[in-house]
């Protein structure tokens, strides 16, 4: 089978490698589509994320799609939950397997994800797609489950305003999922103009670009002037200082702050007395919860939120030196890699 590993910063190669073999639980999986993350950007760009580093050819990808092709379930169509938790600790009893200690991820460390044109998963983790849902959507519900993760931390409620500082597909996501909701006004900010314009067609009431200061992320931006104390609950999808700036400033006294984002040095820094005063509460985004993926499928199936125009670009495998091209350069929103595309 046809397999991409990661081998070193900006270093992959494609490979020839025997099929995988399921073991107990398993199931064999057709990987029919796998949307790229900022996560995998870091991966590609460092060779390395936050304190995981790679110490061995890594395949990347962990929004997955695919077709079962093995056991009684062969041939059905399914989206993939990248996270397999111990199941046994305490935080998985109390239904927080997403901060399982003992979680393997693919795409991440030692566990191989996606970019190969099969994969043996944990059956329990195969969640069917409905015909509703195409190929390079389902992969789509992996960061739709994260954003919804996220306001779910927001407790978010109908009438409440929000703020989304960065407007990549899961800040687009959360923009969706709080119009939704019923939150009004939603804010979204971003430095790029086509994510600032895509915000805006998603149901971003005040959708802005923003040009930060790389000297100093705190400074006030006169051309963008996020307004302070304006939002009942900010997001921050950036990974970057100044976004979360911008939401610790726009968030009104006592409200939420949630970090989504991934910062490329591992650090998160914030300007203390403003958040002091208003005595916000922080609030880290871990991936998503085992429900969240389940929700996600019901959400889009239902046609309440809206995938395609997320989906800028779509590779095959032999192609994905360009998808990561793409990706390293922000290009586009949503990049898939198809490594065996389901009518192929």
């Amino acid at each position: 089978m046809r397999v991409v590993r990661l081998h070193a910063a900006g270093d992959l190669r494609p490979h020839e490698e025997p099929e995988p073999v399921p073991g107990p639980g398993e199931e064999l999986v057709r990987v029919t589509a796998v949307g790229l993350c900022g996560s995998d950007r870091l991966w590609f760009v460092d060779g390395g994320i936050g304190d995981a580093t790679l110490f061995r050819p890594l395949v990347l990808g962990h929004e997955i799609a695919g077709i079962v092709e093995s056991g009684p379930r062969r041939g059905l169509r399914v989206a993939i939950d990248p996270a397999d938790p111990c199941g046994r600790c305490d935080l998985c009893m109390a239904g927080r397997s997403n901060l399982c200690a003992s979680l393997r991820f693919a795409g991440h460390g030692s566990t191989d994800g996606g970019l190969r044109s099969r994969m043996a998963w944990p059956g329990r983790l195969l969640h069917p797609l409905p015909d509703a849902i195409p190929d390079a959507e389902g992969a789509l519900l992996e960061p739709l489950a994260i954003a919804i993760h996220a306001v779910d931390l927001g407790e978010v409620r109908p009438g409440m305003s929000a703020g989304v500082y960065g407007c990549g597909p899961i800040g687009l996501l959360l923009v969706q999922l709080l119009r939704l909701i019923g939150c009004a006004p939603v804010i979204a900010t971003d430095r790029l103009a086509h994510r600032v314009a895509a915000a805006r067609a998603m149901g971003a009431t005040d959708a802005r670009r923003v040009d930060p200061d790389p000297k100093d992320p705190d400074a006030a931006r006169p051309a963008s002037s996020v307004a302070e104390s304006s939002v009942d609950v900010a997001f921050e999808v950036a990974g970057e200082d100044a976004a979360v700036a911008d939401a610790v400033r726009s968030v009104r006294p006592g409200c939420p702050v949630i970090l989504v984002g991934i910062p490329a040095d591992d650090r998160t820094s914030f300007r203390a007395s403003v958040a002091r005063r208003k005595g916000i509460q922080l609030l880290l985004c871990r991936r998503m919860t085992a429900r969240d993926l389940p929700r996600a499928i019901r959400l889009v199936e239902a046609g309440r939120l809206e995938l395609a125009s997320l989906i800028s670009e779509r590779h095959g495998i032999e192609a994905v030196g360009s998808a990561f091209a793409s990706l390293v350069d922000r290009r586009g929103l949503k990049i898939i890699v198809e490594p065996a595309p389901a009518d192929a």
